[in-house]
């Protein structure tokens, strides 16, 4: 089952509230707060990469106020 790794920017002080709401889609596995340039690193599985853009554009970044942007990494091996 394919995954990636969404990095998440939002607006100052609501990192909390996004990553309760991320946390609520079943295909979001984990979400951390982090500190650097983006602010919120989730971890988004689905049945294809289709799939997961799909998660990314329509129930992450169309679904939930207050994200400003997203780099989506496509895990493409795993140990």
């Amino acid at each position: 089952m394919p995954y990636a790794y969404v990095l998440i920017t939002t607006e100052v002080g609501v990192e909390e509230e996004v990553k309760e709401k991320l946390l609520q889609e079943p295909e979001v596995v984990e979400a951390d707060v982090v500190f650097g340039v983006y602010d919120i690193v989730a971890k988004v599985k689905g049945d294809s990469i289709e799939e997961i853009r799909r998660i990314v554009t329509q129930k992450i970044r169309r679904k939930i106020d207050k994200i400003t942007s997203t780099q989506t990494l496509i895990v493409v091996s795993k140990d």
